[in-house]
């Protein structure tokens, strides 16, 4: 049929969902085949194990190995000695059942060579795979959430959120606040004011929503905020799409003290009075500060009937632990 025939009624839609179809029938085999690829590359690590560790093979077998593949499969690419070392660690790192019972055949190669060479044990491994999977990220940007501990970081503030928000949703406000954020990517110094790291936050906002995490949409800084022919000013107002509440970010350049929880406490009352639609949740305080006394802190939240919580953040990378730069020097396993 030409261009220039009259089309039947219906046929765009009719075309349109065909095309979807296509599409779908392209990723789920795309999926499929991936896959089995993983399940493959773990055979061929185990047999690779099982030939040197309990039979003795020595390890000029495994480049020995990769010439003969190559030269029996010529098209099939990945069966180089790097790679097939690859699938060995691949095999070492986890028993059979749980390529297929964890989200590891969802994942691209790439990222389980990522996961196994720079993550020790097995629950690190599954919690990053998990969130590579949920949240859809890409090879570089796992690697990116790994060299800054994204998951360790995650739900270590001080909050009183178990005791001010619903069960359904405190754990999920937990989950999302950090401790310390690491805003090293501003390239400044410790001894700058509160504006300066605002505007540099804003500034670098792509970078300023990644170390939040996902779900946070930008809403502005030093928000307006008029309460009785007064005008206030937000550091940095945020909304998060699934808890589906506005989250007010307090910024303190210097060491958290009880009183600055009062100023936050009056934001949260505002913008729940003044902004928030019927509708969303209460409103989520997150008061940042260069340190903090963890006890003054729990203590300050106790009498606190809003969802507040104090995280730390870190303007320059610290110095790592002797035990960190001994885990870094050790090596994949």
């Amino acid at each position: 049929m030409s261009d220039s025939v009259s089309l039947p009624d219906g046929y765009a839609t009719w075309l349109d969902d065909l095309k979807t179809h296509i599409r779908s029938a392209q990723q789920q085999a795309s999926v499929a085949l991936n896959a089995a690829m993983i399940r493959l590359y773990w055979d061929i690590g185990h047999e690779i194990v099982v030939k040197q560790e309990a039979e003795g093979w020595g390890s000029k077998i495994v480049e020995r190995l990769a010439g003969d593949l190559r030269r029996a499969f010529p098209g099939m690419t990945g069966l180089s000695r790097a790679n097939l070392m690859y699938m060995r660690s691949f095999a070492r790192a986890w028993p059979r059942e749980a390529i297929v019972q964890w989200p590891l055949d969802n994942l691209s190669w790439g990222h389980n060579i990522e996961l196994f060479s720079k993550l020790k044990s097995a629950d690190e491994r599954l919690a990053y795979a998990a969130k590579a999977v949920e949240h859809g990220w890409s090879r570089a940007v796992l690697v990116h959430h790994i060299s800054l501990r994204t998951l360790e970081r995650s739900g270590r503030a001080i909050s009183n959120f178990e005791r001010t928000l619903p069960a359904e949703t405190s754990d999920l406000a937990r989950e999302i606040v950090k401790d310390p954020y690491n805003f090293e990517f501003l390239g400044v110094g410790h001894e700058v004011r509160e504006r300066v790291i605002e505007q540099a936050l804003v500034d670098h906002v792509t970078e300023f929503l990644v170390e939040l995490g996902v779900g946070f949409a930008y809403v502005g800084r030093q928000v307006l905020l008029e309460v009785g022919g007064e005008d206030f000013f937000i550091d940095l107002l945020f909304y998060h799409l699934k808890l589906r509440c506005y989250v007010v970010i307090e910024l303190k350049a210097g060491k958290f003290r009880p009183e600055h929880l009062g100023q936050l406490n009056f934001y949260l009352a505002a913008v729940d009075g003044e902004m928030a639609h019927a509708d969303d949740a209460p409103t989520i305080g997150i008061l940042l500060c260069q340190s903090r006394n963890q006890v003054v802190a729990e203590y300050s939240l106790r009498g606190s009937t809003q969802p507040l919580g104090v995280a730390e953040y870190q303007l320059q990378a610290s110095l790592p632990s002797v035990e960190r730069l001994q885990q870094e020097l050790s090596g994949p396993e």
